[in-house]
């Protein structure tokens, strides 16, 4: 055979050979994809710098299997606590009864509404067993402006101690730190703020917990590749913005697709818009995941309302919620963030100005989720109660119960 031959032959073989592996790589195997043949998708987080803190989240996560303790205040969710480390109050001790003031970021959603109820209700237990003497609020509005005034005040008032639950995190930090130089004993409570000045910070686990959870029901309930709407609906706020720190944590490795995170300011016809457009531009929607459960039922109803079936979804503890997916079979989950929290900053005023230890610098309560086993059992201990509350209120023993909620 020629040499011009072999050189042609060893020619074929090589192009046969290339032409092979091409193909090989263009396929795949059964590796190389989710069984489906669709590839699978990424999702890179891209985490607002102030607030997101890997240690912290980690911390909460943890948390989240911890068995709470009793300390001493008592056995309610309210009054106990995760791993809590006691703090010495004997600085501020004095006689009662005691002047409690609070400045309050707003009533501007059902969830506050909750929350500011359940707190009067505690308040009246104390007034009645005559340890407060009277009880001063301001509500700022939403507006940081308005709070920063409001906190200027009571600070130079006739205030034994001061509860702060901050409109927004850095703006409201000085006006905390201000407050705090007066020497009388701060309490911050709900969101948090850049600065451990106060005797406490009293919280559920958190925002990374919550967002956590949210977010691994749907990667437990949404095919690899299924397309994930997320919807929020306020920025600047710690508790807010680590709930969806946590949840792209979660999506990072997960393989669904995030189609987009869009601001719904919690408001019901923004969010069933947001939806209905996403429904328009993808073509449909395989999950959807909220970092506030205000607007749960009308997210589900624009699904309906587009003649389609509403995916896995994420809510909150608010009862049109609960009972929209006990009605119509949702594959639901409900995080929680307790409005029973709204009594705990009462409790320990009060146990602060008598000297007694409390915990801190955080006081982390427990923030269970409501999942399919027990929304039967939520729902039946809501019955009569209106759409916008609030499973978790810890408010059924209250004074002002159930009027105050009705």
């Amino acid at each position: 055979m020629s040499s011009q031959s072999n050189w042609l032959r060893v020619a074929l073989t090589l192009l046969a050979v290339g032409m092979l592996s091409l193909f090989v790589a263009a396929c795949g195997d059964d590796d190389d994809d989710d069984g489906g043949g669709e590839a699978t998708t990424s999702f890179t987080p891209d985490h607002n710098p102030d607030f997101f803190d890997e240690e912290e989240m980690n911390a909460q996560l943890a948390l989240r299997d911890v068995e709470p303790e009793d300390f001493g205040a008592g056995e309610e969710p309210w009054e106990q606590a995760l791993e809590p480390e006691l703090v010495d109050t004997s600085e501020y001790a004095k006689d009662g009864p005691y002047n409690i003031c609070f400045s309050n970021a707003s009533v501007d959603n059902p969830w506050r509404q909750v929350g500011i109820e359940s707190m009067r209700g505690q308040v009246q237990i104390y007034e009645d067993e005559g340890v407060i003497a009277n009880f001063e609020e301001r509500d700022a509005e939403a507006s940081d402006d308005k709070q920063i005034s409001d906190i200027q005040a009571l600070a130079r008032g006739n205030c034994d101690a001061l509860i702060i639950s901050p409109n927004t995190t850095l703006t409201l930090t000085p006006a905390v730190e201000r407050a705090c130089r007066t020497g009388m004993p701060i309490i911050v409570f709900d969101r948090g703020v850049d600065t451990d000045c106060p005797v406490t910070f009293i919280k559920p686990i958190g925002g990374y917990a919550f967002g956590a959870d949210a977010a691994e029901f749907l990667v437990d309930n949404v095919d690899e590749g299924g397309k994930v709407l997320a919807l929020r609906i306020l920025p600047g706020v710690d508790v807010l913005e680590t709930r969806w720190s946590a949840a792209q944590e979660v999506f990072a490795d997960s393989g669904l697709d995030i189609v987009g995170d869009e601001q719904t300011e919690g408001d019901p016809a923004t969010t069933k818009q947001i939806v209905t457009d996403a429904l328009t531009r993808e073509g449909e929607l395989d999950g959807i995941w909220m970092d506030a459960g205000a607007t749960s039922v009308a997210a589900a109803e624009a699904f309906e309302d587009a003649g389609q079936e509403v995916p896995p979804i994420t809510g909150e503890d608010q009862h049109d919620f609960l009972q929209k997916w006990q009605a119509d079979g949702l594959t639901a989950i409900a995080p929680t963030y307790p409005t029973y929290q709204w009594r705990t900053p009462i409790i320990a005023a009060v146990r602060i100005l008598q000297g007694e230890e409390v915990p801190g610098p955080e006081w982390n309560l427990p923030q269970p989720a409501i999942t399919e086993d027990d929304l039967d059992d939520r729902l039946a201990e809501m019955e009569g109660l209106p759409p916008l509350h609030y499973a978790l209120c810890g408010c059924e023993d209250l004074p002002n119960f159930p009027d105050a909620f009705e």
